[in-house]
């Protein structure tokens, strides 16, 4: 299978919003966008997205994961950007649409649909830098995908940055790409300096994420995490792993810690990442001040492994789903 991200289904669904209400969604072949060089999202970073995935289950019936939470978060992100807000309903609609379309082109899983709503706004008015934009289009592609990590996931490194920022405080748990754009340097930075994964991003010494995932630390009892603010993206792979470990019998401590603590804690704890297309990765190794410090024995840990399967088994439709998370793609 290509690299993840970068092999389409042939059809995508579109929809407009015309300056006073959204036009009839369709799905049609997919092609390039026809949009003006003035276009408000060109110069003024006015988009968001959500990622999330589809499942083929043994039975050949496909499930679209947390559909409902992600087109939630989709339009507090509209909102935060001043779009157009999509109605539920019909990004709902469109989802699963373009997936029945599809169904065919899902691979089993560990492999899945990843699924990429997109709005963008497409007002032609490059005065607009102090106002929104009130025309838009909505999107959603479709992108058969294996699994992100061959061969199982490797404990990963991070370089802890105690002094910049991943984003804004007001637009951090927002999903647009200028928070993506502004974590890009440093990971490459870093990358090429220190030879890591990934950057933890701790702004004076404040632990909060890495520039595409959420961080939680682990031992047999116990998850600490930064509780939730605008400062950073609010996961969905974060939460159904909260939910699932309460379940689990884990206690879940939502707090502010520092680096210092974080550094305290990796000796006896085991570290991850969550996200759409890693699940949930264990975290071998911190960069600090020029040294690389273990979490626990470097190896990763059974506590990472225990959630990420447990999340893994009902998206893949090996365990009941008592969270009401699946979403059923009507058959064609």
């Amino acid at each position: 299978m290509a690299q993840f991200g970068t092999e389409f289904c042939d059809n995508f669904a579109t929809a407009r919003f015309d300056g006073k209400k959204w036009l009839p969604a369709e799905v049609r072949a997919l092609e390039p966008l026809c949009l003006h060089p003035g276009a408000h999202v060109f110069h003024y970073a006015s988009t968001c997205f959500e990622g999330f995935k589809a499942y083929r289950w043994a039975d050949g019936k496909a499930y679209v994961f947390r559909l409902r939470d992600h087109i939630a978060r989709m339009q507090k992100s509209a909102t935060s950007l001043h779009l157009p807000v999509p109605d539920a309903d019909s990004l709902a609609q469109m989802v699963l649409d373009l997936v029945a379309r599809h169904n065919g082109d899902i691979p089993a899983p560990p492999s899945s649909l990843y699924l990429r709503p997109t709005l963008i706004g497409t007002l032609p008015n490059i005065g607009a830098a102090a106002s929104p934009s009130t025309e838009a289009l909505l999107y959603v592609l479709a992108s058969p995908v294996g699994d992100y990590f061959a061969g199982g996931a490797r404990p990963l490194k991070l370089l802890v940055e105690d002094q910049r920022s991943r984003s804004t405080e007001q637009l951090g748990s927002t999903k647009t790409g200028g928070n993506y754009a502004g974590a890009l340097g440093p990971t490459l930075e870093a990358k090429a300096r220190f030879g890591v994964d990934q950057v933890l991003f701790c702004p004076g010494g404040d632990v909060q994420e890495t520039g595409a995932a959420n961080f939680l630390l682990i031992s047999d009892s116990e998850i600490i995490t930064k509780p939730l603010n605008t400062s950073f993206l609010h996961g969905m792979t974060r939460a159904s792993i909260l939910t699932l470990a309460r379940g689990l019998g884990y206690r879940i401590n939502e707090r502010d810690f520092t680096v210092t603590e974080l550094l305290e804690w990796v000796k006896t704890h085991e570290a991850a990442l969550s996200g759409t297309a890693a699940c949930l990765t264990p975290v071998g190794t911190l960069v600090y001040k020029g040294s690389e410090i273990p979490v626990r024995d470097g190896s990763g840990g059974p506590n990472v492994e225990k959630l990420r399967r447990a999340l893994q088994t009902i998206q893949y439709g090996e365990a009941p789903d008592t969270h009401g998370w699946l979403t059923e793609v009507p058959v064609r």
